[in-house]
């Protein structure tokens, strides 16, 4: 059998509710290398036949056999390989690919084949110079004459070593002269391989061709050189040979961001225009990503700060409890009943017998537990702060006589800036310095952060103000002006012992009176207390940690409960059930314990301040506080109160809840741009179907031609995303410097870069998906009819 063979070839059309038969029974065989020309009239089936030859038309019924091969059984694949390793095509009107240079049109056909680059290049150059188009590489098609169009024609269809060359017209666009050159360059093919060409020039075909096949509606009048019986059959090729012909063609995603990238080259305006429009939507969904993020950061700074002042609150307090149906105190509900429910049901429960009073019982081993904490959350918790029940003996000297410094709501452990502290002047520092400056500044000339017991600071607003009643408890003249260096440096408040302070009368002990303040104050166990600097609050912290007044150290703190607890009256009150400052006996133990505590007897701390560092680590608190209460009865609980919950709640629900509907809106600028980028990519495919039909003749497959326009809209994303990111960059400035001239914070918008590669990435997905519908589209496309597009 012959290299190819035709047996009873059948092919109708549809034209209206008929169906033309246009082959109607034809068989030829072929030999492996001759030059044959196909001759009829206009419309007797001769173009039909070639594309059936093809592969680029399927036959209704008979066979073409390949070789030895069958073609009954072949798949879409099968004559994509086909195509790809056995067929040349070299048509009338060329088929070059516009965007692409003479030396790319030729490669085309091998990026399909797995052929190297550089062996592609190669290959290319070799062909082209077989040709006579050595120096026409680098060209454009629209920059040669129809003859050397024709010739990068025939070099293409020669490139991939073919079997087998198909002509349709060849010369029936050109000039005399070109069509002998062509014919030449055909004639010379013919010698190694099988040239059959469809031509309606006999001339040419009688000087040119050594078998004639004339055809007559769609049958064959006349072979001028059949195969005859008993001639040579065609060597089988070798199965690596047939191995090679046969393996699939398949385009890299490389090759069709190229082809894609080259031709949204020739149309840059409207690439431009419509990646700009399609970053529209980027935009908006950018600048309120931006914004949130902005904000985002700008209120956990904010919350941060408020919420050095809104601390997670343990206090020995007596506390009404309302507990629900199976929670404790401080505990989240574990009521099996079901919040907001829809159900038809309506419970009862005695409110009375489920408020109960409960008083925080501070144990060792509680305290051990908080003592831990900042180990077991480094990074959620700012600082913890103890409140002491000790009473600390103040004198202060502002002026000429001595005077109680009152400090009375320390023995109800309210330390801090709650309750009564912001009007008592007096609270201590927390042990941590870096982040007490990270909210305030040292003011004045020598100003430092005290760090002895014996060294305090003094706290103003950021009027540099201090309260007039503040100076009077310092005994300083109040309604005259000062200067900071008046007070840094100086000792106005001393620190009087207990075994001073408190003189033993019999069994009963006396406190001192105004009268013995003055030779207190002068006595050398008097501990002065120095102002070593003076604490403003920063400009741009929303809320402070520490209150006006006198702010002491932590070792001050320890050395008066050190102090205090071996005292002679501290000593004394623990072996007494009566008041050694009263001389009448304790209603109950907790009266008694409330002495113990302002006199030093008993050092356990009245309550627990945990500052946290954001809204977050305030949660991770509250579990690892839960978590000690687990199993325990309610007696045993701890109870914590959260200040702070309320506000912050609000304000992430708010600002969470303005960010989705900001980004609804933009989301639908997104989706807007996403559709027009769709329509974009229709009326790409519309204006490439001749490249379609191009590329489907050299064996490219339907997955190839979707992957070509998925690779364009992939293209257009990515552009149109970093068109978007970049503007919104931009946008940012004029933005952040509005925002800061009317409402003074300073770099609100502020896009993440994680978030700018995710609209990259999203940009080029939506435009993808936008782009599905018309690459399917692409690939359904009939290769013939796409070849016929003008």
């Amino acid at each position: 059998m012959s290299k190819l063979s035709l047996q009873q070839i059948r092919k109708s059309y549809k034209a209206g509710n008929e169906s033309v038969e246009v082959l109607k029974g034809i068989s030829l065989e072929f030999r492996e290398s001759e030059f044959v020309s196909i001759l009829g009239p206009s419309g007797c089936g001769k173009t039909t036949l070639l594309n059936v030859i093809g592969g680029l038309d399927h036959y209704d019924s008979g066979d073409l056999v390949i070789g030895d091969t069958s073609t009954k059984k072949y798949k879409g694949s099968d004559w994509d390989a086909y195509r790809n390793r056995s067929i040349g095509f070299v048509f009338q009107n060329y088929n070059l690919i516009s965007h692409q240079s003479v030396l790319h049109n030729v490669e085309i056909s091998m990026t399909l084949s797995g052929v190297s680059p550089a062996e592609r290049k190669k290959r290319a150059a070799e062909a082209l110079e077989a040709v006579g188009l050595a120096g026409q590489m680098k060209k454009k098609p629209n920059q040669l004459s129809g003859g050397q169009m024709q010739r990068v024609a025939i070099a293409r269809a020669l490139v991939n070593n073919p079997d087998i060359i198909l002509a349709d017209e060849p010369t029936g666009a050109l000039d005399s002269q070109n069509s002998v050159q062509v014919m030449d360059i055909l004639k010379e093919i013919a010698k190694t391989r099988l040239v059959i060409m469809v031509t309606h020039n006999p001339e040419l075909a009688d000087e040119y061709s050594t078998r004639i096949i004339r055809l007559l509606d769609g049958e064959v009048q006349s072979d001028s050189n059949p195969i005859r019986e008993g001639e040579e059959e065609a060597k089988p090729a070798l199965a690596s040979e047939k191995k090679a012909k046969t393996k699939k063609p398949s385009m890299s995603m490389k090759t069709a961001i190229s082809l894609s990238f080259k031709n949204l080259l020739t149309k840059k305006g409207r690439t431009i225009i419509t990646s700009f429009a399609g970053s529209i939507g980027i935009i908006g969904v950018a600048l309120v990503l931006a914004l949130s993020n902005g904000l985002s950061l700008f209120i956990g700074n904010m919350q941060s700060e408020a919420l050095s002042g809104f601390p997670i609150t343990v206090t020995t307090a007596e506390q009404k409890v309302e507990f629900g149906p199976g929670n404790g105190p401080g505990q989240k509900d574990k009521t099996s009943l079901e919040k907001f429910t829809n159900g038809n049901v309506l419970y009862s429960y005695d409110r009375e017998e489920n408020t109960k009073s409960h008083t925080n019982v501070m144990t060792q081993d509680y305290l051990d537990y908080i003592g831990k904490i900042k180990t077991a959350l480094p990074n959620a918790v700012n600082m913890v702060s103890y409140s002491r029940g000790v009473t600390i003996n103040l004198l202060a000297k502002g002026g000429d006589t001595p005077v109680k410094y009152e400090t009375s709501a320390q023995s109800s452990g309210m330390n801090g800036p709650f309750g009564m502290s912001g009007q008592l002047y007096w609270q201590e520092l927390p042990d941590n310095q870096d982040y007490v400056l990270s909210l305030y500044d040292l003011i004045g000339e020598g100003s430092r952060m005290p760090a002895n017991k014996n060294e305090v600071a003094l706290v103003v607003d950021e009027y540099n103000r201090v309260n007039k009643e503040f100076l009077e408890k310092l005994g300083v003249p109040a309604g005259t002006d000062y200067k900071l260096t008046d007070f840094i440096g100086k000792s106005i408040l001393k620190v009087i012992p207990n075994n001073d302070y408190y003189t033993k009368n019999g069994e009963l002990y006396t406190a001192a009176t105004p009268a013995d303040y003055d030779k207190l104050y002068g006595k050398d166990t008097a501990i002065p207390l120095t102002i070593t600097g003076i604490l403003r609050v920063k400009e741009d912290v929303s809320s402070s940690y520490l209150s006006q007044g006198i702010a002491y150290t932590t070792a001050l703190t320890d050395y008066v409960v050190e102090d205090a607890q071996k005292s002679d009256i501290a000593l004394q009150q623990k072996d007494s059930d009566k008041d050694v400052l009263l001389g009448t006996a304790f209603a109950n133990d907790k009266e008694k314990e409330k002495r113990l505590l302002a006199l030093g007897a008993d050092t356990t701390p009245t309550g627990v301040n945990i500052y946290p560092k954001d809204y977050d680590s305030k949660d991770k608190i509250k579990e690892y506080l839960d978590a000690f209460n687990s199993g325990k009865a309610e007696a045993s609980q701890i109870l914590y109160t959260d200040m702070a919950e309320t506000i912050t709640s609000v304000t992430g629900t708010l600002l969470n809840t303005i960010t989705y509907v900001l980004t609804g809106f933009a989301a639908i600028a997104l989706v807007v741009s996403t559709i027009m980028i769709g329509i974009i990519t229709y009326v790409s495919v519309i204006e490439r179907t001749k490249e379609i039909g191009i590329l489907r003749s050299v064996g490219a497959r339907k997955k190839d031609i979707s992957r070509v326009f998925n690779a364009e809209t992939l293209i257009v994303g990515f552009t149109a995303g970093a068109f978007g990111v970049i503007i919104s960059y931009l946008l940012t400035i004029p933005i952040n410097a509005v925002i800061d001239k009317l409402a003074g914070i300073s770099g609100i918008a502020n896009l993440n870069p994680a978030a700018a590669l995710t609209l990259i990435v999203g940009s080029m997905a939506l435009t993808l998906i936008a782009g599905l519908f018309p690459s399917r589209m692409a690939a359904k496309k009939d290769p013939v009819i796409a070849l016929r597009t003008e």
